[in-house]
Order: C-alpha cells, then sequence, then structure tokens
C-alpha cells in the first residue's frame, strides 16, 4: 500500500472515530500528522541545482563537473532551448544525467517560471551558480553606449534581479556563485579614486543598482569619463557582480531562520570560450574549477561574501 493510500485511509478513518468520539482519535490524528509530514518531507529529499547560462563554455563545464560531484539535480539553463537541449545530450554521451530548463535572466517572466518549477518540485534550492552573460568583441562597431546598457542590464542588473527571485527559495546550508572577472578589478582601479572609493562603500542594491544605472546614463550623455568611470561596458558590469555579492550576504544572513547560506564572487580565470574569441589560456574544465569549489564549500565555511579567484580570497577594498 502505497504512502498516499495510506494516508487516505487513515484519514477517512480518523475522521469516524473523531465523529464518534473514540479514544482512538488522538493517536491516529498524531499518526496523521506525522504521515503528512513524511510525504512532504519526501516529495522534496532531492537537492537542486541550477546554472544559469550553461549551454556551452564555463557553465557547461560546470554542469558536467556538478553531475560528477553533486547529489542531487542538477539543471543545465539556456535562454535557446534547442541549443540548451543538445548540450544535455552532449553531456548523456559522458554518462551524466543534467536535467533541463528554460531560462533567460533578462526576462522577468523566463525567472518567475524557474521560480514557480523549484518552488513547486523541490520545495527550494540547494545551489544556484549565476554565470550568463555577454561581452562585446574588441571589434564591435556598436556604439559604447549600447554597448554600455546591454552589457550592464545583462550581466549585472538581470543577475541582480535573478538572484533576488532566488533567495526566498535557498535552503539553509545553499551555496550562490556569482561568476565575475578580473575586469571588474581591474575596472575599479582603472576609475576615479572618487569614485571606486563610493562604489565599494555600497551597502545595498538599491545603490548599487543606482550607480550602475548612472554609468548608462553618463554614457549616453558622453560624460562617463568625466564622471570617473572607465571605457569598459564590461569591466563596470562585472563591479556590480562583485559588489552586489557581499551585499547580499549581507541580507541573508540578517535571515536566522535560514543559517548557513552563504554567496561569492569569483573570476574563471582567462578560458579559451566563445567570449574571449578563444584566445584564453585556460580550458573549460580549469575555468570552473573555483565555481564548483564554492559551489560545494562545507557547510558553516568562513568563505562568505567574497571575491575568489584561483580558489584564494582576494582583497579589493
Amino acid at each position: 500500500m502505497s504512502r498516499f493510500t495510506k494516508l487516505r485511509n487513515l484519514r477517512r478513518e480518523v475522521y469516524h472515530v473523531y465523529s464518534s468520539g473514540h479514544s482512538k482519535c488522538k493517536r491516529n490524528c498524531l499518526l496523521l500528522v506525522d504521515i503528512e509530514v513524511s510525504l512532504k518531507i519526501s516529495k522534496y529529499d532531492h537537492h537542486y541545482v541550477s546554472v544559469t547560462g550553461s549551454n556551452k563554455g564555463i557553465g557547461f563545464a560546470i554542469v558536467r563537473s556538478l553531475c560528477r560531484k553533486f547529489d542531487g539535480d542538477v539543471y543545465l539553463t539556456s535562454r535557446d532551448e534547442s541549443r540548451g537541449k543538445q548540450a544535455v545530450s552532449e553531456l548523456e554521451k559522458e554518462g551524466l544525467k543534467p536535467l533541463y530548463h528554460q531560462l533567460d535572466i533578462c526576462n522577468a517572466e523566463s525567472r518567475d517560471t524557474l521560480a514557480k518549477f523549484i518552488k513547486e518540485k523541490y520545495g527550494g534550492l540547494d545551489v544556484l551558480v549565476n554565470n550568463a552573460g555577454i561581452a562585446y568583441k574588441r571589434n564591435s562597431t556598436a556604439p559604447f553606449a549600447e554597448q554600455a546598457e546591454v552589457t550592464v542590464e545583462t550581466n549585472c542588473l538581470a543577475t541582480l534581479a535573478f538572484c533576488q527571485k532566488m533567495l526566498p527559495l535557498l535552503r539553509p546550508g545553499a551555496r550562490v556563485v556569482n561568476v565575475s572577472s578580473m575586469a571588474s578589478i581591474s575596472a575599479l582601479n582603472n576609475s576615479s579614486a572618487e569614485l571606486s572609493t563610493k562604489l565599494k562603500s555600497l551597502s545595498t542594491t538599491e545603490d548599487l543598482t543606482t550607480y550602475m544605472k548612472k554609468f548608462i546614463e553618463d554614457v549616453k550623455a558622453g560624460s562617463h569619463t568625466e564622471a570617473g568611470w572607465p571605457q569598459t561596458a564590461y569591466g563596470v558590469s562585472k563591479i556590480g557582480v562583485t559588489l552586489m555579492t557581499p551585499i547580499l550576504q549581507k541580507q541573508l544572513e540578517e535571515d536566522e531562520t535560514r543559517p548557513d547560506i552563504v554567496i561569492n564572487s569569483c573570476c574563471p580565470g582567462y578560458v579559451a570560450t566563445d567570449m574571449s574569441s578563444y584566445k584564453g589560456t585556460k580550458t573549460i574544465d580549469e575555468g570552473a574549477d573555483t565555481p564548483v569549489y564554492l559551489a560545494l564549500l562545507p557547510p558553516n565555511t568562513d568563505i562568505k561574501g567574497e571575491y575568489v579567484s584561483e580558489r584564494k580570497v582576494q582583497k579589493y577594498k
């Protein structure tokens, strides 16, 4: 007899006994509660991992590594469903069992759909790797104003919006990894001293969003250099990713009902991917090493809210 059938039959018995005032009522009511709790736990006993932008490159390698190392369901996500499912097929040929869900982090409806799916099927989230991002090529002819808006909106603001959608779903002990870049530190160093100091002192996501949008507006107005910004849309977008991390960590630590949730950012290194025009010195599997290391940090780790490269915390403030 299945637990669901047992639950249904016991409910009928409890209702009958209760109406007759029989002394078995209290005991059976307690049994009913125990079974319902057991069913709820068994429904959500699978651990869940989501890696954004993972149909190729570093994200693909992160999924591959987590499939081998993580005890749970690992979801490869991508904006383009056909490319995502093709990536899943490639990993299945290696004997791995990734799962798939479509996700466009720039689309609010897509973010909502994934959040609803996670909540209904798994009840919560154990590991989130925010890898999705874009970069214009060095020889791009797109106006810098366009590059600034699209890059910052995608890499920083959409990532932040997705994080905020996922935060309520994080289970105690969850790990979040924001894939940033060494370009964020370089961009901070190449900003004016005044601007760099202001950026490093930001303490809310609202203030961070304001500054990221200010960069876009300054570029459109042609005043970004005068305002102290560096000439790099990608670098500024990754400043946002690096700086949102300690802000979100502090926010998570204020929730005492969900202990040991950790979020870190990292630089995967200079990896040979489409984004780098395959000029990087690392393979995608080597680039996945630090993100996966952070995704699997042990309980009660001291590494939290940090920027990490080559598995080592890098101080930038």
